[in-house]
This record gives structure tokens, sequence and C-alpha cells, in this order.
């Protein structure tokens, strides 16, 4: 890892940021930002090359819909700037990013990484040696970067141990329906999934 590299992933996004409008947030500040852990003394990250939004007050594949406030959505009502992270079929974490005003419930999913530093542990985390298989999907990476629903749900992003980097480009980006929301029946097809054009780090869904 380079000094460049090393003191880009030193930088925070602003907090105030993730009270904007989630999609320009999402496709302008998200996509290329830096996704960054440091567990146990050992630094991890990746540039965020794919994701996905939700809409809590519409959207019918949003947990939090229609603004339904649970035990399990309540970190998706702080103020933006933390991290919603979930736990799924029993095997998997998934890493979103509140980007709303305290009393909304806007997220956006983390669904792939570039990595960029940290990878002989991620790794290590992972169980294998292909680097394009180590977070190429939102389970991969909240393996490969140490991530947990128990350990960094509702974490502050700006911290230490779990933190956001910005960006330092634009890119142009595709926009495609969702993963597996059949179930969203009008939402299941909005094109709200966007991912880095021509990157190699892209889910296989």
């Amino acid at each position: 890892m380079t000094e460049h590299i090393l003191g880009l992933l030193n930088n925070r996004i602003p907090r105030e940021h993730y009270c904007r409008d989630p999609f320009k947030f999402a496709k302008e500040e998200l996509l290329g930002a830096y996704l960054c852990s440091n567990i146990d003394g050992v630094l991890t990250a990746g540039k965020i090359t794919e994701l996905e939004v939700y809409i809590g007050s519409c959207d019918k594949a949003c947990h939090a819909y229609p603004n339904k406030l649970t035990k399990r959505t309540a970190t998706m009502f702080r103020q933006g700037g933390c991290a919603y992270v979930f736990f799924i079929y029993g095997m998997y974490n998934q890493f979103n990013v509140v980007v709303s005003p305290e009393g909304q419930a806007d997220a956006v999913l983390i669904r792939s990484l570039e990595p960029v530093a940290g990878i002989e542990e991620m790794k290590k985390r992972r169980h294998t040696d292909d680097v394009k298989n180590l977070t190429t999907g939102p389970g991969k990476l909240c393996q490969a970067l140490g991530i947990t629903a128990r350990a960094h749900d509702g974490i502050n992003l700006s911290g230490k141990l779990l933190w956001l980097s910005p960006n330092t480009q634009k890119y142009k980006f595709n926009a495609v329906p969702r993963v597996g929301i059949d179930y969203a029946k009008e939402y299941k097809d909005k094109p709200w999934r966007f991912y880095i054009k021509n990157n190699l780090f892209i889910s296989r869904q």
C-alpha cells in the first residue's frame, strides 16, 4: 500500500453529507469512496464499486417500509452517517450506510468493493487467494473487512474502527434493478442499483 493510498484512507466523509439526497449522495459520493475497517489493529479497505439505494417511506424492498420502526430497523432511523449492519440467512452480514436525517429511514447497501489495503488479511478471513472473490458481494465484503452486525450495527462512520473515506473522482456508472427483491412488487424493477462501468470488482448477480 502506497503512502498516497494511506493518506486517502485517513480522510473521512463529513457527517453532514450523509443527509443529502440519497440517490445523489450514492452516485456522486459513495461510488468510488473507500470503506475502511481497523479490526484488532489491522487496516483493511476497499473502493466502493457497487451499491443499492433503499428508501424507507415508499420502497417495498426496504426493511423499514413504510417507515416502520422496529428493533431491527431502529438504526435506520438514526441520523445519517452510521452503519446499518444486519445478519441474514443465519450466515451473512450485510453492510449499509444510513443516508437520511434522524427520523427517516433511507440506506445504501454496499454490494462490492475493489480491495486496496490489507489484502493479505482479507485472504485469511475469506479463506481464498482469489483477489476477485474477496469483496464481490455484500456478505463477502463484510467477512473480508471483519464487519459484523453484533459489533458494528449503529457505529459512527467517522470514527476509527469503521469509516468511509471520500472518493477522489466521479465515475461513470450503470443503473440497473436491485438484486433478490422479487417480493417488492412495483419497486423490484426500479433501477436503484448502481455500479462503476468497466470495473472488474462487481458482484456476479
